[in-house]
């Protein structure tokens, strides 16, 4: 079965009709301040559509891990009152998830008003393993929409969690995917698909662990794997090549190890570095040198050197990959971006991924949150993904809960006399 769109719904009409939304408004803060609001951005389309079509939005969403209870360093207020900006309406907050602001919130609403409930992870009910209390939860959502509601997911940053929010209104209410999410999976099947050759993966971040299925999925499809962030070390360290201080994964080396041996014997390439950039200590003003893989420890800082980033020479040699492939996936940053001497190598990837001519795709999660802060557009690339966890987990092959749930939502209600025009 096929999930019903946004279209769909608003075919069938919205006006005066309450309509729950789970929207990805965890967004990075600074003492309460937004510093990145890509994915509030990302979420105002289907949220403003709706409200200009009529509908009494009601926002459900999360932000970071509080323990399940109400927490204000994870409030989402600050982010209700940037969407607010960009949207340039009133966005309300509610005091509660499914409570009794929510309520009196979602009540008072008026056509084409917009409500953000709490951070639905305020109520321990929303990510529990018993089904029974998700329901209820589920259940307390929905009935915050009357007698007449509906549910749109475009929330693609949470379609791999079986959560309340996600996966169990699903079956309470017809149930329809958000543009956003649309668009991901639509993006991420040609990733998985037949995607145009040359394709290249790029593969950063801190450990290979987090990685290893997207990998053996990716080695089967992909033409290319470039490998960086601090996961290279342990790849360097399968080669026999000594890392120093740097992050390093032993237990992973077997696997490790047979990833490149199956790379020698065809298919797939995996390119690793040729220099590293070691640093004395983990700080932005450490003192460093670039040094060649092979030679990693014999710098001033000797066995105690650790790697922050990807050299010159091995930054060239993947912006000359990323340039002439015609599909490219990038997920993870190629050092410590965070500190102006280690962000080069992550800087060299993303200006080449501006500069290709095929498709690219940025993988959300940290990749996404480097090229904004290192002065990039989200115009410049072919697409930037919202959900770093879910988008892995669709490239390694799994099913997405809160996708195969608005495959099986209930039938909606059949379209209003004029609904539309």
């Amino acid at each position: 079965m096929t999930a019903k769109t946004l279209d769909d719904l608003l075919q069938a009409g919205v006006a005066g009709r309450h309509v729950l939304v789970r929207s990805d408004l965890n967004v990075p803060l600074d003492d309460g301040t937004v510093t990145d609001d890509g994915r509030i951005r990302a979420s105002l389309p289907v949220i403003t559509a709706l409200a200009d079509a009529g509908a009494r939005v009601v926002v459900m969403a999360h932000l970071g891990r509080p323990k399940g209870e109400p927490d204000p360093r994870f409030s989402l207020r600050p982010a209700a009152e940037r969407m607010a900006e960009l949207a340039g309406r009133e966005v309300r907050l509610a005091g509660d998830v499914a409570g009794e602001s929510a309520r009196r919130e979602a009540a008072a609403l008026a056509d084409g008003g917009i409500l953000v409930l709490e951070n639905v992870r305020f109520d321990a009910r929303e990510t529990s393993k018993d089904e029974s209390e998700r329901a209820a939860l589920a259940a307390e959502l929905a009935a915050l929409t009357g007698g007449d509601g509906a549910y749109v997911d475009d929330a693609f940053g949470a379609v791999h969690r079986r959560h309340a929010s996600v996966y169990d209104i699903a079956a309470l209410l017809p149930s329809y995917q958000g543009t956003l999410v649309a668009r991901e999976l639509d993006v991420l099947s040609r990733l998985t698909g037949e995607p145009e050759r040359p394709y290249v993966v790029v593969l950063g971040g801190s450990k290979v662990s987090d990685k290893l299925a997207v990998i053996d999925n990716l080695m089967q499809r992909a033409d290319t794997l470039l490998i960086g962030g601090g996961m290279l070390f342990t790849f360097l360290k399968a080669r026999g090549h000594e890392v120093g201080a740097s992050l390093l994964e032993e237990d992973q080396l077997p696997v490790v190890t047979e990833y490149l041996r199956r790379a020698e014997a065809g298919g797939c390439r995996i390119v690793l570095p040729t220099d590293i950039v070691m640093a004395s200590a983990f700080a932005a003003d450490a003192e460093h040198e670039v040094l060649p893989v092979d030679a990693l420890t014999s710098g001033a800082h000797g066995a105690q050197a650790l790697g922050l980033d990807i050299g010159p020479e091995t930054s060239r040699a993947f912006a000359e990959e990323i340039r002439g492939a015609r599909t490219v996936f990038w997920n993870g940053p190629m050092g410590v971006f965070e500190f102006e001497a280690f962000s080069h190598g992550t800087r060299a990837v993303a200006e080449a991924l501006t500069e290709s001519s095929g498709l690219t795709v940025v993988g959300g999660g940290d990749s996404a949150a480097a090229v904004r802060r290192l002065g990039f557009e989200d115009a410049q690339f072919g697409h930037i993904s919202t959900g770093g966890g879910a988008s892995l987990e669709y490239l390694e092959g799994k099913e997405l809960p809160g996708v195969a749930a608005l495959e099986q939502s209930p039938s909606a209600p059949a379209p209003q006399a004029g609904a539309g025009a």
